[in-house]
This record gives structure tokens, C-alpha cells and sequence, in this order.
């Protein structure tokens, strides 16, 4: 039996097992197994939803376990610890419940052809204080931990007897990319909608504040700087306090500490700039990495060092080329680049099969959206293919953002149990209020 084991369930991951899953589910010479840390799946890209309250986490995560039963794979859970190229295996540490109990033991699968699609994680830059005081965004426990924080501050806030200070209800986001615009745009119009849930002890206008702090000379600096500025026009009308060209310096209890010696108060400070592989990956088993940790693959996606070890998605340093053998540098670390990859492994898995040469992996830049919420949302489609931005906003581009989400479902639910998915929130919703306020 040949044994597949993808480690990762994220966008790139979850994709891959469930095509090999339902192509192979007849053939019992091969076996498909995912890996993951976690029980249920979320698209990263939701995430800045989930912290905001705007979406409700349940209606939208993916159960592995079931998944894994009606697709045709196996689901073992534990994170990823060892690597034995020589033996084939890897080693996943226990999976701890709430109390940290061990519920599995140190696991033991072998492999034939491995596949590490991990994603990545938030790079501080050794910035001081911030993995002590400052929250991030890096999966579903993350979002979940920074809206309960945010509900609470507000209820303690309303409850409270004496005056409202200035830094208790002041969010500060470091990180002016596309999560940390849309975590600021979704803020805006969530906690005045917690507030409007008789918390009249709070004035929204007065009390209520965001800041979005960026070192770069502009907000979204991978859009057109047109896009930019009228983004940053935006979310300055809607009250979004935006400081550029301003390095963070420090973290603390009390708030977010800049270059210039700025203090800048504040009880809730999110950490949502840069990325990079997880730590354990450097030097992993032997294999090639960069700086960022990331695997370095070939244009096979295989890794350096090893032929039957590929990597793709945020934590593969992919060659980044078109059909010509053009551009350079790597693929970015986005949920298409993920896909995309994902689609090129399952053929990739098949050529090997049938003892065919590999090919080589060409990412198609679709451009880049950014979602304001209900407010706008703005972008450049087909940058990669056409030599120019063609720049898009408002209901068009809301649409294609949508159609985004709607894609990544359709590939692992298929036509069916996406619509119902879809009709049954669209229902869901008019039963519920607007905002998460647990």
C-alpha cells in the first residue's frame, strides 16, 4: 500500500486530502491520511470575522472527523514533532484537552510521499512584549479568545461605577496588511452593534476607538496606492485613527509603545503584521529552510533534499514563475497561491503513479481583495495575466469576494452541501442577532 500523509489541514490541505480521498477511495493500494492539530477546520481568510463577532464560528467550520468518514481519508489528530526520512516516519506529540490531559499518546505514521502544507504564523520580529500582551490572529481559538475579550471589555465597561478610560475600549492593531484593514472595518460596525445590545453605559462615539498602526509609508502596501489611499479615506471617516510610517517599539500592559517614544494607550492590542513558518521547521528533519522557516521546494514542489517530501502553501518556499520561466522571488503566502497548489500536488500524486515526470508548478496571480465589511471593498483582479491592475471596488468587488469563500467550499463539500450550507445560514440569520455576543 502506498502511503499518502498530508500534514496540515488548512485551505491548501483540507483541498488535497478530499481529491485524493474520493479519487483513490476505491483502490485499496492506496491510503490517504491528514494531520492536524486541531478537530475542526476554518478558511484563514474568516478569521478577522470571527474576532469581530460578525460571523458565527459553528456555521462555518469543517468537522475533520466527518469529513475525513464521507470523503474517503483517514484524520489523525496531534501536531507535528519529528521527522525520520530514513525510516519514514513522523512523530505527532499528544493532543491535550482543556485541562491539558493527554487524550492521544506521541503517534508514529509512516509514509510514502508526504506532503507539509502547516500554513504559517505571525512573525513579531523579536518585537518586545509581544507575545506576552499582545493578541494575534493565527487560528479559530485566536479570533474566539480576542471577541470574548472584546465583548467582556465592553460588558465591564457598561457595569462599571466609575468614568470609562480611554484605553479600556481602545482596540490597537499593529499591522496594516489586508487582515488588520479588515479586523479594523469589521470593528467598527460590531462593537457598536454589541453596544446597541443595552450597554447604555457606553457612548459608542466617545468610547469606542480603533487604531490601525503601520511602519510602511501607506496602508495595504501590496494594492495600487490608489486603492490605498481611498481605503485609508475610508476608515478614517469611519473613525479609524491610521499612523504610518510608525515602528512599534514595544508592547506592555498599559498599550503600544512606538519608535518615537509615543505611548499609545490601549487594554486590547492585536499583533497582525508579517508572517512566517513555524519555529520547529527550521532545519526540520534535515531539510532546507529559509529564513522565514519556510521549506525550500523546487518547482515540483518537492523539497530540496528529499523526493518524496513536498511542501506547498505559506510555509513552502516555492520558485515563482509563469509559463515562460518569467518574475522570481516566491509564491506569496495567499489562500489562492494554496488552492492552487493543492490542485497541482493531486496531479502531481497522480503522475508519480503512473511513473511520469513531474511538472512544474506556475502560480497565476488573480490579484488581490481586501473586504471592508459592509462598507466597501476594494482590490486588483488579474494583475498576473494581463501585465496591468485592473483595479476594482465597491458591490463588484464585495461579489468577488464572496465568490472567493464560495470556491474553497465547492471544492470540499461539492455543489450540493454547499447550497444547503449556504440557505441554512441565510435562515440562521434572521433568528439571530447581528453580532456574536458570547
Amino acid at each position: 500500500m502506498h502511503k499518502i500523509v498530508i500534514v496540515g489541514g488548512g485551505a491548501g490541505g483540507l483541498e488535497l486530502a478530499t481529491r485524493l480521498g474520493k479519487a483513490y477511495r476505491r483502490d485499496k493500494k492506496v491510503s490517504v491520511t491528514l494531520v492536524d492539530k486541531n478537530r475542526t477546520h476554518i478558511w484563514k481568510p474568516k478569521l478577522h470575522e470571527i474576532a469581530s463577532g460578525s460571523m458565527d464560528f459553528g456555521d462555518h467550520e469543517v468537522d475533520y472527523m466527518a469529513h475525513a468518514h464521507w470523503n474517503h481519508f483517514i484524520f489523525r489528530i496531534g501536531e507535528l514533532k519529528g521527522l525520520d526520512r530514513i525510516e519514514k516516519t513522523i512523530d505527532l506529540a499528544p493532543y491535550l484537552d482543556a485541562e491539558n490531559t493527554p487524550v492521544t499518546p506521541v503517534q508514529k505514521i509512516e509514509y510514502d510521499t508526504l506532503v507539509i502544507c502547516i500554513g504559517s504564523l505571525s512573525n513579531d520580529f523579536g518585537t518586545q512584549g509581544v507575545k506576552e500582551y499582545a493578541l494575534k490572529l493565527e487560528n479559530q481559538t485566536d479570533a474566539k479568545l480576542f471577541h470574548s475579550k472584546m465583548v467582556n471589555a465592553c460588558i465591564r465597561a457598561h457595569h462599571q461605577s466609575e468614568l470609562i478610560d480611554q484605553s479600556q475600549l481602545h482596540v490597537v492593531i499593529i499591522g496594516a496588511g489586508a487582515t488588520g484593514v479588515e479586523l479594523a472595518a469589521e470593528l467598527h460596525r460590531t462593537t457598536r452593534e454589541v453596544v446597541a445590545f443595552g450597554l447604555n453605559g457606553i457612548d459608542a462615539d466617545k468610547d469606542l476607538k480603533i487604531s490601525l498602526i503601520e511602519a510602511a509609508d501607506r496602508i495595504l502596501p501590496a494594492l495600487n496606492p490608489r486603492l490605498s489611499n481611498a481605503t485609508e479615506q475610508l476608515i478614517t471617516r469611519l473613525g479609524v485613527k491610521v499612523l504610518t510610517k510608525s515602528k512599534v517599539m514595544e508592547v506592555s500592559p498599559k498599550g503600544v509603545r512606538l519608535s518615537d517614544g509615543q505611548l499609545i494607550e490601549s487594554e486590547l492590542v492585536v499583533w497582525a503584521a508579517g508572517v512566517k513558518a513555524p519555529d520547529y521547521l527550521k532545519d526540520f528533519g534535515g531539510l532546507e529552510t529559509n529564513r522565514l522557516n519556510q521549506l525550500l521546494v523546487n518547482s515540483s514542489l518537492q523539497t530540496t533534499l528529499d523526493p518524496d517530501i513536498f511542501a506547498l502553501g505559506d510555509c513552502a518556499a516555492c520558485p515563482c514563475t509563469d509559463e515562460e520561466g518569467g518574475r522570481g522571488g516566491i509564491v506569496p503566502p495567499r489562500a489562492q497561491a494554496a488552492h492552487q497548489q493543492a490542485t497541482h500536488m493531486f496531479h502531481q500524486i497522480k503522475r508519480r503513479f503512473a511513473n511520469k515526470p513531474l511538472k512544474s508548478f506556475h502560480y497565476r496571480d488573480f490579484g488581490s481583495l481586501v473586504s471592508l465589511g459592509k462598507f466597501s471593498t476594494v482590490g486588483n483582479m488579474m494583475g498576473g495575466l494581463i501585465g496591468k491592475n485592473l483595479m476594482i471596488e465597491g458591490y463588484f468587488a464585495k461579489l468577488m469576494y464572496l465568490s472567493l469563500y464560495k470556491l474553497h467550499e465547492l471544492s470540499i463539500h461539492g455543489f450540493l452541501k454547499t447550497a444547503l450550507y449556504t440557505l441554512a445560514r441565510m435562515l440562521s440569520k434572521q433568528a439571530n442577532p447581528t453580532v456574536k455576543l458570547h
